[in-house]
């Protein structure tokens, strides 16, 4: 069994990545961020899954970082954009070196823990939009983990290759309910069903012909 890290947002990739990486057999330690997002809602649905799993988890405060980087996912004073990822509107949820500063913080977690890995969910579905989930970007910070401490760190993205419709297909094999996930950029009540991320999410239950389980507006 080797222990591991997951950066786990609430939402549905990374939900499955967790599950994964305990049916996987690992020593699983949840590691969630408060970094400003408008969709905070998150980490009380990522805080309410850990707790019925019995994994270890921490929620780390680190909205400071938002005084030098700019983002709709962080600005009251920007409006999230609608439509889907490949629009260039969605540039404005790309939140600067995100997760490079996230897997960063994870990294130093993992080395404290004495932890092999660290996990987290980007796929090819966020290549387009988001420039630090590319497979470039993955190599290059784990060659970086690899060296940065001298107990190395491996960084593991289980569905870099997949679209959200593959990971979806696993979870669903895997038993996972989705009404224990968040995924919509705007943290009302209920998801907007318009955003970005909600998009993706529909097109990706659709695609393996079953029906959401959250409630839309």
């Amino acid at each position: 069994m080797a222990k591991v890290v997951v950066i786990y947002s609430g939402g549905m990739d990374s939900f499955t990545v967790l599950n994964r990486a305990i049916r996987d057999g690992h020593e699983v330690h949840a590691l969630s961020f408060n970094y400003g997002q408008r969709h905070v809602k998150e980490l009380d649905v990522a805080a309410k899954v850990t707790s019925e799993l019995g994994v270890s988890h921490k929620i780390v405060d680190i909205r400071a970082i938002n005084e030098l980087l700019a983002s709709s996912l962080t600005s009251a004073d920007a409006a999230i954009p609608e439509g889907h990822y490949q629009e260039d509107s969605m540039k404005s949820t790309v939140v600067p070196n995100r997760n490079m500063i996230l897997l960063s913080l994870a990294i130093g977690y993992a080395v404290s823990l004495e932890a092999n890995a660290v996990y987290y969910g980007a796929h090819s579905g966020d290549h387009a939009i988001y420039p630090d989930c590319r497979p470039e970007f993955v190599k290059r910070m784990n060659d970086v983990s690899l060296i940065a401490n001298y107990e190395p760190v491996a960084i593991e993205v289980p569905y870099l290759d997949n679209d959200k419709a593959q990971i979806l297909a696993d979870g669903l094999a895997m038993g996972l309910d989705y009404s224990q996930t968040w995924t919509c950029y705007n943290g009302r009540h209920l998801a907007c069903g318009k955003c970005g991320a909600c998009v993706e999410r529909l097109e990706a239950f659709a695609a393996n012909q079953t029906r959401d389980p959250l409630p839309y507006e």
